[in-house]
């Protein structure tokens, strides 16, 4: 089985099977090819496993893209406006609810983000939200809006993002099981 191997100033070997289905290991510097090799032969079922599930996914979204309707200029810009109104509402609900304020909101579209935060409090999201359960939409905002009182991803901002919405990963796992049909658009 094919690997690369990455030695570093580390204490433990790990694992990792990427999304194009190279496998990495990773070592401390003084560990030597045998050892290695003996570990990648001890994972090898759990390596094709990954590959074959990150496979069998890859399958099931090229299908769903292909079934989605085509879009005309007309389309996209009704996407947009509706974003724009929808997020809008819904920043200002969940502010007063969180008790935050924020600069102006911004609808872009954005290839990679669903949404961020700047110093000043101005407040981007993905036109292409609008797309989602409206759960999701939810779960944006509140992460965003949770930025203006932690500029992180700390334990302290997952808590202020569970306060609001304590079914949070859920919605976190959505959008990432299925945000990248939302890009295809």
């Amino acid at each position: 089985m094919e690997y690369e191997w990455i030695r570093s100033a580390r204490k433990t070997m790990s694992l990792e099977v990427r999304p194009d289905k190279r496998v990495i290991v990773r070592t401390p510097m003084r560990y030597g090819r045998a050892r290695v090799e003996r570990f990648v032969r001890e994972k090898q079922d759990w390596i094709l496993q990954v590959q074959q599930n990150m496979e069998r996914k890859e399958k099931e979204r090229e299908k769903r893209k292909e079934n989605l309707p085509q879009w005309t200029q007309k389309d996209y810009e009704q996407h947009k406006r509706l974003a724009a109104q929808v997020l809008e509402q819904k920043a200002a609900f969940f502010a007063q609810k969180m008790g935050v304020d924020y600069g102006r909101i911004s609808i872009r579209d954005q290839k990679t983000r669903w949404g961020s935060c700047s110093v000043k409090g101005n407040l981007n999201f993905n036109w292409r939200l609008i797309l989602a359960p409206e759960q999701v939409l939810d779960y944006v905002v509140v992460h965003e809006l949770a930025h203006r009182k932690e500029m992180n991803h700390s334990k302290k901002f997952w808590n202020l993002v569970e306060a609001v919405l304590p079914d949070y990963k859920s919605r976190r796992g959505w959008l990432k099981e299925n945000g990248d049909l939302l890009m295809s658009r």
